[in-house]
C-alpha cells in the first residue's frame, strides 16, 4: 500500500506518492487547484490508480504553532478526500515545506523563476519522506 502526500495550494497541489513498501518516495507531480471538489475527485482518482492506502495533508499552522483560515480550509479538503477515497487522512505540519522546497529547486540549479512549476510537488515529496521516516 502507498501513502500520497498532499500540498493543498488554490493554483496548485503538490502530489507525492510512496513506493509499496512506504521507504521511498516514488513520483512527484502537479495538479490544478481552484475547485475543491474537483480536485477531491482528482485526487481519488489518483490514489485508486496508484493503489494508495492513506493520504497525508499539509496543514498550514502558523509559526506559532496556531491554525488559522489556512489550517480550516485543509481541514474541510480533508473531509472532502475521506468522503471521495474512504481513506484515512493524516495531518502533517508543513510549516516551512515551501521555503525548504525553494531552498531544494535553488541548490539543484533551478532559476527562481522556474520555481513555481515544480515547488508544490517538491513540498509535496519533503512532507512525504518526513512521514516516511516517521514510521
Amino acid at each position: 500500500m502507498r501513502a500520497m502526500a498532499i500540498d493543498y495550494g488554490d493554483r496548485r497541489i503538490g502530489l507525492a506518492v510512496s513506493d509499496e513498501r512506504q521507504i521511498l518516495v516514488g513520483d512527484a507531480w502537479t495538479i490544478h487547484g481552484g475547485n475543491m471538489e474537483k480536485a477531491a475527485k482528482r485526487i481519488a482518482e489518483e490514489a485508486t490508480g496508484r493503489n494508495v492506502g492513506i493520504l497525508i495533508l499539509g496543514l498550514p499552522k502558523n509559526m506559532d504553532g496556531t491554525e488559522g483560515e489556512r489550517a480550516a480550509l485543509s481541514r474541510e479538503f480533508a473531509q472532502m478526500l475521506t468522503d471521495e477515497t474512504g481513506l484515512e487522512v493524516r495531518f502533517w505540519d508543513e510549516r516551512r515545506s515551501s521555503i525548504e522546497a525553494h531552498a531544494v529547486l535553488h541548490a539543484n540549479g533551478r532559476k527562481e523563476k522556474d520555481h513555481r512549476k515544480n515547488v508544490d510537488a517538491v513540498a509535496a515529496s519533503l512532507m512525504l519522506e518526513g512521514y516516511l521516516r516517521s514510521l
